[in-house]
């Protein structure tokens, strides 16, 4: 992994060209080679790439071609891909489209055609959109993730478009608040679905980058929540933090790659809404705050921390059979987004079945603010609970499946956090300043 305080591009000296719309970087062998490729995609949340994630790609195209689409920037990912990963292949050649004409240039075409592995650099996911969308360019990609079947990849903007439903702004992109408090806001713009990119394992299912560093948690339930009403079906969503992928393999086993516990933010979130018979938003109106409660069980999260080793997963053919991480309950009352710890992630499981939201009256939590230690009791119930502790961006940062008061809370920068508390069925969440 390239290091999070100093990214460095490291650079060779590849022979690059420029054509019709395009500029080319090669580096390595000239000459085509034809390989047999394993199928996979891998979804990067951008900030920086994960290695192990890329070389599991890399792998997977047989020491074939590597080719680079990007519509800005310039050769970082040649030395990278050809050298510094320690994976064998043939050539990595970089394309980066300077207009659009380049969707309709042959010697393109027939690069990404001839391609054992194919990556979406990072950038503006509507250059791609607009640029390839119903161009040879965009059918040779297809060709490549149904037909040829090589391991396809992207970051930040080129993982933004693998999913079937994709989000693809022209100017202003949509934040939480704004998907949040209207879910027709002028700013959902581009939400398209099923007329550009073919990917196996992602129908209905829409993905989001640099997730919770920009705050995203809210809009991506905004994006599922439009999804759903569109569609009539439930809808799904993956969404990396940065500096971590998952990875989906031939059989549609996704798994999560990071360097957690080093980094305890490197965690990626598998969403579902959740298969109640009712799972439509009860709130959806055009200037209306959203509400999508359902239980406090609207949508179904399995958050995996990313490993370097990739060992936490989930099976996308049923979204259940997991392993590596933990189930949390999203939903949405009057715009506003709570996330709660489950210890029940099957599907069409209600929360408020076995923990009703309380009124937050009998739950105290002191001193406030708070620094070491935090003292908390629940006039009435048991000594003893279920705590979670997340940033105010939604991260989890701490989690007490016992609890006793107190808990420790040391080491924790100052500034605001959310406590969440599940006992003897009951649900209480407070806001706590750590000084």
């Amino acid at each position: 992994m390239l290091t999070r305080t100093l990214f460095l591009i490291l650079t060779v000296l590849p022979a690059f060209l420029h054509g019709q719309g395009y500029t080319r970087f090669f580096t390595g062998d000239t000459t085509d080679v034809e390989t047999d490729p394993i199928p996979g995609i891998v979804l990067a949340g951008g900030g920086g790439d994960n290695d192990q994630a890329m070389q599991w790609m890399l792998e997977r195209a047989d020491s074939g071609d590597v080719v680079v689409l990007r519509a800005s920037g310039s050769d970082g990912y040649n030395p990278y891909f050809f050298e510094d990963l320690g994976v064998y292949v043939n050539s990595v050649e970089t394309i980066r489209f300077d207009d659009a004409s380049a969707a309709n240039d042959p010697y393109v075409e027939a690069q990404i055609r001839n391609a054992e592995c194919l990556f979406f650099a990072g950038g503006d996911q509507y250059d791609y959109l607009s640029y390839w969308q119903g161009t040879p360019v965009q059918e040779a990609i297809n060709y490549l993730i149904n037909e040829k079947g090589v391991p396809v990849g992207g970051t930040s903007a080129g993982m933004a478009i693998l999913s079937n439903w994709y989000y693809a702004p022209s100017s202003f992109s949509l934040d939480a608040e704004e998907a949040l408090s209207d879910p027709f806001h002028p700013d959902y713009e581009v939400l398209g679905q099923n007329d550009f990119l073919e990917v196996p394992y992602l129908d209905n299912t829409i993905t989001d980058t640099h997730y919770e560093q920009r705050e995203r948690p809210g809009r991506h339930m905004g994006f599922l929540a439009r999804i759903a009403e569109a569609t009539q079906s439930r809808s799904f969503g993956i969404a990396a933090n940065e500096y971590t992928a998952a990875c989906i393999d031939e059989n549609g086993i996704a798994r999560a790659f990071g360097e957690f516990p080093e980094f305890e933010e490197d965690i990626v979130f598998f969403l579902q809404s959740n298969c109640q018979e009712e799972f439509l938003p009860e709130v959806m109106e055009a200037g209306t705050p959203l509400t999508w409660n359902r239980g406090q069980s609207a949508v179904k999260v399995y958050a995996i921390p990313g490993r370097t080793d990739g060992s936490g997963s989930i099976d996308l053919n049923d979204w259940q059979t997991v392993q590596g991480g933990k189930w949390q309950n999203w939903y949405v009352e009057a715009g506003e987004l709570t996330r709660i710890p489950e210890t029940n992630g099957d599907c069409a499981d209600v929360l408020s079945s076995t923990a009703d939201r309380s009124d937050n009256t009998a739950f105290r939590v002191f001193p406030t603010p708070a620094s070491g230690q935090l003292f908390w009791e629940w006039n009435g119930a048991s000594a003893t609970g279920q705590l979670s502790l997340r940033m105010i961006t939604g991260q989890e940062v701490r989690d007490w499946p016992n609890a006793v008061s107190p808990v420790d809370i040391s080491g924790l920068p100052a500034g605001v956090y959310t406590l969440e508390a599940i006992i003897d069925g009951q649900l209480a969440v407070k806001k706590i300043i750590i000084e």
